[in-house]
């Protein structure tokens, strides 16, 4: 090689140029060096050409099997699922989960707590039913007017949207919603 290659590749780090050397480091070791490193800079930025003439080249190939960005992250998603589920971390945690869903004092804990959720239906009921009769109550009431008001009305409606959002429906009602009947409750 000339004089005028190794001059331009130090120019470009600066450092050989500048005269100062590494400790250790002759001028021709430093030379070598720069030689090297625009060798392997040269082939990295190759490197990056073909990588993106591939990725194209993949990308093309994909698209000619209907092959999408979602049908990708669903095919990704899938694969990461199975290996979730083939991990020891996962197949030690639904042993440890059956193991607990066969316990007694787990049986005893879904018993008691069902318990207390057809209390408070049943609660939730009764308060209902005594609402339902009150209003009843005042709507039958011959001088009161107020059954037939658009605030009454309205006033039953939003009671009426709030027990089934609370209460769900009871088996024996339709699918209409609650302000479509002109029922009380």
């Amino acid at each position: 090689m000339d004089s005028s290659e190794h001059g331009s590749s130090k120019s470009s780090t600066g450092e050989a140029s500048a005269g100062t050397l590494p400790p250790g480091l002759t001028e021709k070791e430093a030379e070598e060096i720069q030689v090297e490193l625009t060798k392997v800079e040269d082939e990295i930025q190759t490197l990056r050409q073909v990588i993106l003439v591939k990725e194209r080249h993949a990308a093309e190939l994909k698209r000619r099997l209907g092959i999408g960005p979602l049908s990708e992250i669903k095919q990704n998603l899938t694969k990461g699922w199975h290996e979730v589920q083939c991990s020891n971390a996962y197949l030690t945690a639904s042993a440890t989960l059956e193991e607990i869903g066969h316990s007694d004092a787990y049986k005893r804990t879904q018993e008691t707590l069902s318990q207390a959720g057809h209390i408070t239906s049943a609660a939730f009921s009764s308060v209902g039913s005594a609402i339902r009769n009150r209003f009843g109550e005042m709507r039958a009431l011959p001088y009161s007017n107020s059954g037939n008001s658009p605030s009454f009305k309205s006033f039953e409606d939003k009671v009426e949207n709030m027990k089934y959002k609370v209460m769900g429906r009871s088996n024996g009602e339709s699918d209409h919603s609650p302000t479509s009947n002109n029922t009380p409750f």
